[in-house]
């Protein structure tokens, strides 16, 4: 950073002029030393008695943090979604800006150790299932969030880890993050109005939803399905689908969840970050 500590709290000391164009100049100055300067306004609002002042660092954080958001999702994107846990990641640091990726891998690994110790060589498939729906649901008491579906912290990992409540996508991403630890062909499937995960090798393909306690079902469960909802089949919705997909699915979501809550800026700020990932505008919205 250009300034040291005391030029820069000199400089938010100046946020207290009543000349509008003098606090235009000073916030711009701010801004232009980029996400770098957090600590220091932090620490300069921690120091305010003025609610005047700490409103607007609080507005100069939440903007420099929005923007170094924007830049990760980018990354994400440009590096191939490689990791679904750091673009979990990603969308809970909007809502809980101090969110570790190593802690929240730590929460898995956890998890993953929980059902390791079960988990013996040469299980049926079905078995490995029944062993990872147990330690889920019975004993961790991951649960679906019916009480409060549409509620945003059912799309940051961070807020389900520690309620061990979710919604379809948020559960199925948790149980496909220990599969994945586990070495287990375990892939996110997106049914129009349901997230489902599938369990596809070689020799066999079936299909689990989290958010019904790991419920097995099959293809023609799928086709019964689609056919209640008076939709053609598409291979969308019985084959894996991208990191990618599953991030933007869960972004639209959010946006949902926001919408109904009547918090339009911040259901428009996650609009942009949808914008990020999808290299474009993607409001193909399947739902919940």
């Amino acid at each position: 950073m250009e300034l040291d500590k005391n030029e820069f709290k000199a400089l938010v000391s100046l946020l207290e002029d009543e000349d509008e164009e003098v606090n235009r100049h000073v916030e711009g100055k701010i801004m232009s030393l980029g996400s770098d300067v957090i600590p220091f306004l932090e620490e300069q609002w921690e120091k305010s008695f003025d609610p005047n002042i700490q409103r607007k660092i609080e507005d100069m954080i939440h903007t420099l943090q929005f923007t170094q958001l924007k830049e990760r999702f980018r990354g994400w994107k440009e590096k191939g979604g490689e990791s679904l846990l750091e673009g979990m990641w990603l969308i809970s640091l909007y809502q809980y800006p101090d969110t570790e990726l190593n802690e929240l891998n730590k929460e898995i690994d956890q998890i993953y150790y929980d059902i390791w110790v079960e988990l013996q060589e040469d299980l049926h498939p079905y078995d490995q299932i029944k062993i990872i729906n147990g330690a889920l649901f019975t004993k961790l008491k991951f649960r679906a969030n019916t009480k409060n579906f549409h509620s945003p912290n059912n799309s940051f990992l961070k807020s389900v880890l520690e309620s061990k409540k979710g919604n379809p996508i948020s559960l199925s991403v948790v149980y496909m993050l220990v599969a994945e630890k586990l070495g287990l062909p375990i892939y996110g499937v997106n049914l129009p109005n349901l997230f489902i995960i599938t369990y596809k090798s070689e020799e066999i393909q079936f299909y689990v939803n989290a958010f019904n306690r790991g419920l097995i079902f099959s293809k023609k469960d799928i086709d019964n399905y689609l056919s209640n909802l008076n939709l053609t089949p598409k291979p969308i919705y019985y084959e894996p689908c991208s990191n990618e997909d599953i991030i933007k699915r869960v972004l639209r979501n959010l946006i949902m969840a926001f919408e109904k809550l009547g918090e339009h800026h911040r259901s428009e700020e996650v609009k942009e970050l949808l914008v990020e990932v999808s290299g474009g505008i993607d409001f193909d919205a399947l739902g919940l």
